[in-house]
C-alpha cells in the first residue's frame, strides 16, 4: 500500500509555542514510517511558516528553524493544490498532502482558524472541526452548549475590554468567593488568577485581558478536577478516568508542566459507578460541542459527587506523559496506536 503524506504541523503563533513542540516530537517519533511519509511544517512565534527538511530531535529545543532546513511555505486554499506551496529562491514548488495532523495548541491552533484553512484546501485533519474548535475554545459558548445539554456549569459572567472597575462589584454581585478569573479564549491556564476577595478582581481582569478581549469570572468549584479521553466520530472510544490532586492554588501553567506541588491519578481514585457517570457526562459533552476524532473532557467532582463541566481541550497534550495518551493508554491503546486511529479517523470523516 502507497504510504499516505501526513503533514505535521507544529509551533503556532501562541503562548502555547513550546508545549506544541513536545507534543509535535512525540507525534512524529510514533508515527508508523510503514504507513505514512512525514511532512513537517513548522510555524513560528511570530506567524512564519516552514518547511523543515531536518531531524525532529531538533524540534522539542526549538533549535528547528536555525538549522538552515526550511524553506518558505503555506498551505494553500485551492483545493487543486491539496497541500503545500514551498518558495524558492527561482521557483515554486508544490507537494501534495493526504491529511493534516496539527498539533498547535491555544489560539491560531486549536480555536477554528487553522482548521478553517484546512477545510478550504480540501485536505482531511485529525481532530475537531471548525465550529466544534472554535466553541470549545470559548469558555463562556461551551459552557452555555454543554448547559443546554442538561450538563451543570459554574455560576460565571462575561465582560469585555470596556467594562470599567467601577462595575466589576455589581456585575459580580451574585457570584460568590473564590472565583476564577479567566480570558475567555486561551489555553493552559495562561492569564488565569484565583481571588479569595472580591477587591482583587480589578489586577486579575487586567491579567486576563492581556490574553484575550473578553473575560469569564466563575465561581470556584469545591472538590477535585477530573478528565477524560474521548476518541472517535460516530463511533466512540472513552479512556479511563483521571485525577488531579492539589496541594496548593490552583492547576496553573506551572503544574501543569512540572507537578511541583500536585499530582495527576489515573486512575481517578473514585467508584466504579462515579468513573461511569463522569465517562457518559463527557460523551454528552463532547457530542454536545460536536466534536470529533479527539478531545479531553475536564470536569469537577463535588464533595456531594455533582459533575460539573469544566472545559474541552480539542488538541490536548500529546506528550508521552500527556493526561490524553495516558488515560488511552489506561485501556490498553498504545501510543503509536492512538496516533494511526487519528489519522485513520480524519481520513474517514
Amino acid at each position: 500500500m502507497e504510504r499516505k503524506k501526513v503533514a505535521v504541523l507544529f509551533g503556532g503563533c501562541s503562548t502555547e509555542y513550546n508545549i506544541s513542540l513536545q507534543s509535535a516530537y512525540s507525534v512524529i517519533t510514533h508515527l508508523n514510517a510503514e504507513l505514512y511519509d512525514t511532512i513537517l511544517v513548522g510555524i513560528t512565534r511570530q506567524g512564519n511558516w516552514l518547511r523543515y527538511y531536518g531531524s525532529p530531535e531538533k524540534i522539542p529545543d526549538n533549535t528547528w528553524m536555525d538549522s538552515g532546513e526550511c524553506i518558505s511555505a503555506v498551505i494553500s486554499p485551492d483545493r487543486s493544490i491539496h497541500g503545500l506551496l514551498e518558495f524558492h529562491d527561482d521557483k515554486v514548488i508544490t507537494t501534495r498532502v493526504d491529511v493534516a495532523f496539527p498539533v498547535l495548541h491555544g489560539k491560531n491552533g486549536e480555536d477554528g482558524t487553522l482548521q478553517g484553512l484546512l477545510t478550504m484546501a480540501g485536505i482531511p485533519f485529525v481532530g475537531c472541526g471548525t465550529l466544534s474548535s472554535a466553541m470549545c475554545m470559548d469558555k463562556d459558548i461551551a459552557h452555555k452548549m454543554a448547559g443546554l445539554a442538561g450538563i451543570k456549569t459554574p455560576a460565571s459572567i462575561v465582560l469585555d475590554q470596556k467594562a470599567a472597575e467601577e462595575e466589576l462589584l455589581p456585575l459580580t454581585g451574585e457570584l460568590n468567593c473564590p472565583l476564577f478569573v479567566k480570558p475567555v479564549n486561551a489555553g493552559s491556564s495562561f492569564g488565569i488568577t484565583k481571588v479569595m476577595s472580591k477587591r482583587e478582581l480589578p489586577d486579575a481582569v487586567r491579567t486576563a485581558l492581556d490574553h484575550d478581549c473578553r473575560v469569564i469570572i466563575e465561581e470556584a468549584i469545591e472538590g477535585f478536577e477530573v478528565g477524560c479521553a474521548v476518541l472517535g466520530n460516530e463511533s466512540l472510544t472513552i479512556g479511563e478516568v483521571d485525577e488531579i490532586e492539589l496541594n496548593q492554588g490552583f492547576f496553573d501553567y506551572t503544574e501543569k508542566y512540572t507537578l511541583k506541588t500536585s499530582a495527576i491519578h489515573m486512575p481517578a481514585r473514585i467508584d466504579r459507578d462515579t468513573a461511569q457517570r463522569i465517562k457518559q457526562t463527557a460523551v454528552v459533552i463532547y457530542k454536545a460541542l460536536h466534536c470529533s476524532g479527539c478531545a479531553r473532557v475536564d470536569m469537577f467532582l463535588t464533595p456531594e459527587q455533582e459533575i460539573i463541566f469544566n472545559e474541552v481541550n480539542t488538541i490536548p497534550g500529546f506528550t508521552s506523559h500527556s493526561r490524553y495518551p495516558s488515560m488511552l493508554k489506561g485501556i490498553g491503546l498504545t501510543f503509536e496506536q492512538i496516533v494511526d486511529r487519528l489519522i485513520r479517523l480524519a481520513m474517514e470523516s
